[in-house]
């Protein structure tokens, strides 16, 4: 991403996903905040097509179809959405075979590899994971865009 590039991007996260959708989730309000945020500040929200399939199965299995459609018309279209090749598929798998975490996902180790290779730092996400690994979870207001 050279030049200038006031927008810095932001992962989203299936738990963000969901908890947009779900009104009971405990991070439901927080998530609304930082989509809202983002799109009004046009974040370059991004997001990989393994979140993509378990974002679909989650919520087709708790909410439904209906919420699934709402997903796929309003807050999916906010994202680019990062094919996982075979390339990034390793790294990530290389990731959590290291990490041997019986609750970390080769999802998320794909994710943390997507968002490193595009420079990024912080997510909209409620997963402790994302701290763990060395990135931030973004906040209501522009991303930071410090670096740190």
């Amino acid at each position: 991403m050279g030049g200038i590039d006031p927008l810095k991007p932001a992962f989203v996260d299936t738990s963000a996903f969901y908890a947009f959708l779900d009104g009971t989730d405990r991070f439901h309000e927080k998530a609304k905040e930082l989509i809202f945020s983002a799109e009004k500040e046009k974040w370059h929200l991004f997001t990989t097509s393994f979140v993509l399939h378990e974002t679909w199965a989650l919520t087709q299995a708790r909410l439904g179809w209906e919420a699934v459609e709402d997903w796929l018309g309003s807050l999916l279209p906010l994202c680019e959405v990062v094919w996982v090749d075979e390339r990034l598929y390793e790294r990530g798998a290389a990731r959590a075979r290291q990490a041997k975490e019986r609750k970390l996902s080769l999802t998320d180790c794909i994710s943390f590899e997507a968002m490193l290779a595009r420079g990024c730092r912080e997510a909209l996400a409620d997963d402790a994971h994302f701290t763990k690994a060395g990135f931030e979870l973004c906040r209501v207001g522009r991303p930071r865009t410090d670096g740190g």
